[in-house]
């Protein structure tokens, strides 16, 4: 534990060094040093992101209410249900006393690859065997149909697609668990806003960078040379929802249980890196920004393996949902961590 926490010290001290102002010469400057928070040259599109290092029930409930943001009237909680064999994905346990707190219904959407998932009733087993019928069960909001919501850059998509139900809630609260992924790089908050509240055909509209939006010839359209335009597709369907909501939305990353595969994945890559913490903001694309630096900003060791998951984001030019999000102004990569830790 010593060594994990020091190990998370050490990345938050570069992350926060990294969102410093600088003089001309790229050294910090002497009032810099004395700061305990980092400042930008600009606070206006500095946001702030909270941290703790304790991943549990109670560590949940108090960087929620760190935000100042209370989530009013029928509350929608997002997470990935995982797919069955991935045992990395947010317990019920962890999340089940703020899904209460809030008085939320936790939300999901089927996928668009075969598997347990894709089906809404193979999904109902799944969700049991997962444990999420125990807080409340899960809405599947494209079990019956899906509707088109509005989208801000239409170079790529015409609109998002996503599961009809989102219509019954008023509030969302973007609870992700941090990890890689296959086709993005990573997958945090962004992901989960838009691949994860997309229907089937919607998750295939994202994925083909609006070539298509049926989800049984979602790999027909899928091609390496239109990886960027996939991103920012994630990107701008991440916006959609927010919008959706006017932007009454909540974001939280768990960084726990890290492999470099999605927890989509039935058969993922073992777990190889250390747990980090809880990381919450009211803005996504600053959140997911953090969570990239600390992640990769902390030490290779034998029982840390820094190394692949820079390879998974870089490989993937995962760093680019982030860019484009901030590019149509979803928020900012400019961002201050504020320790909730005593």
């Amino acid at each position: 534990m010593k060594v994990r926490r020091l190990l998370v010290l050490t990345a938050m001290t570069l992350v926060m060094a990294n969102t410093s102002c600088q003089n001309k010469n790229g050294n910090p400057t002497t009032e810099q040093q004395e700061q305990t928070e980092p400042t930008t040259p600009n606070m206006e599109n500095t946001s702030k992101v909270y941290f703790t290092n304790e991943i549990s029930p109670e560590a949940l409930i108090n960087i929620y209410k760190a935000l100042g943001v209370e989530a009013e009237g029928r509350v929608a909680v997002k997470i990935s249900t995982g797919e069955a064999g991935n045992n990395n994905h947010l317990k019920a346990d962890l999340i089940g006393p703020l899904v209460q707190l809030v008085n939320g219904k936790i939300v999901e959407c089927n996928t668009a690859y075969a598997g347990k998932r894709m089906l809404t009733e193979d999904h109902l087993k799944v969700i049991e065997e997962h444990g999420f019928n125990t807080i409340g069960g899960v809405d599947i909001m494209d079990a019956d149909g899906e509707i088109k919501i509005p989208v801000r850059d239409t170079t790529y998509m015409r609109y998002n697609i996503v599961g009809q139900n989102i219509q019954n809630y008023d509030f969302m609260i973007n609870l992700a668990h941090f990890k890689g992924h296959q086709m993005g790089g990573f997958g945090g908050v962004l992901k989960n806003a838009s691949i994860g509240v997309a229907s089937r055909n919607g998750k295939t509209y994202i994925h083909t960078n609006g070539q298509c939006e049926d989800y049984t010839h979602l790999w027909d359209y899928i091609q390496p040379e239109n990886q960027d335009k996939f991103l920012e597709c994630m990107a701008d369907a991440a916006a959609s929802v927010h919008d959706y909501f006017n932007g009454k939305v909540l974001y939280i990353n768990v960084m726990n249980n890290m492999s470099i595969d999605c927890d989509c994945n039935g058969n993922p890559t073992p777990v190889a890196l250390q747990d980090i913490g809880i990381l919450a903001s009211t803005d996504p694309v600053a959140l997911d920004q953090a969570c990239i630096d600390l992640v990769l900003g902390q030490e290779q060791t034998a029982d840390n393996d820094v190394a692949s998951m820079k390879e998974r984001i870089e490989s993937r030019h995962g760093i680019h949902t982030v860019e484009h999000a901030e590019k149509i102004g979803l928020g900012s990569r400019q961002y201050t961590i504020v320790s909730i830790d005593k």
